[in-house]
């Protein structure tokens, strides 16, 4: 297993991002992504966006499926060589309906000169960690 980095610098650029997702601030959002960032949303079944302009549409329409929406990182640790691993939660009600929902995912993130190079999202937590340090090893 990699050594998770105390460095804050990307902890911090990733608690950050999330506040800003939190908010629902678009402009804010997109500035900690790489123009040509990919976000890989496969383990979800929604696909893959390339770029940042694909990426911001794709934030877009998901916050508006949400009538009230919370988003927090639970931990972010940094393993190493641009590589953050965050288990979130996730939760609110959904536009047009009364239903709590919950959940919680796991975030990759590959940072690349101080911006977000690729993130991907998964639904079950461990999986999502297992391939954070596999990403870190790599890039040994």
């Amino acid at each position: 297993m990699p050594e998770e980095s105390t460095t804050p610098e990307l902890v911090e650029l990733t608690r950050e991002a999330f506040e800003a997702a939190g908010r629902h601030d678009p402009d804010a959002l997109m500035g900690f992504y790489a123009p040509d960032v990919e976000l890989d949303l496969s383990d979800l079944a929604l696909g893959t966006f390339d770029g940042v302009a694909a990426v911001r549409s794709m934030f877009q329409d998901w916050w508006g499926t949400w009538g009230e929406h919370v988003i927090e990182a639970e931990k972010i640790l940094d393993l190493g060589d641009g590589v953050v691993f965050c288990p979130v939660r996730e939760d609110g009600r959904l536009v047009g309906s009364d239903r709590h929902v919950e959940h919680r995912l796991g975030y990759v993130f590959l940072f690349v000169e101080g911006l977000v190079a690729s993130q991907a999202i998964y639904r079950d937590i461990d999986e999502a960690r297992t391939a954070a340090e596999r990403l870190a090893k790599s890039r040994d």
